[in-house]
């Protein structure tokens, strides 16, 4: 299931992990990033930043929502939408990785 059709590359299944290609570092509840290629600084509130942890290791779109749901009180469909958003700009900023390969 295509979870939005501005970004198609961005499945339910698909494994979102942090490039290995920046440093990140808790500021409070917020978090701020360094993209080491592009030198840029990126800052995250807190519940981005609650994102950010979880992707340090390979979650799939899913699972993602999943935790989220558990620890926000968020409509499935808000939660869904602005996770999509997040993960958007972050793989615009080239901080993390998308792999949509399934295994059979």
């Amino acid at each position: 299931m295509i979870l939005k059709e501005l970004d198609q590359k961005m499945l339910e299944s698909s494994v979102i992990v942090a490039s290995s290609e920046q440093i990140s570092s808790d500021l409070g509840e917020e978090a701020v990033i360094l993209n080491l290629k592009s030198g840029v600084y990126h800052g995250l509130n807190e519940v981005g930043a609650s994102i950010w942890k979880l992707i340090q290791e390979p979650l799939t779109i899913k699972e993602i929502e999943h935790k989220l749901l558990e620890e926000y009180n968020v409509e499935p469909e808000q939660c869904q939408s602005d996770l999509i958003a997040l993960l958007s700009d972050l793989l615009a900023a080239e901080l993390i990785v998308i792999n949509n390969e399934t295994t059979a």
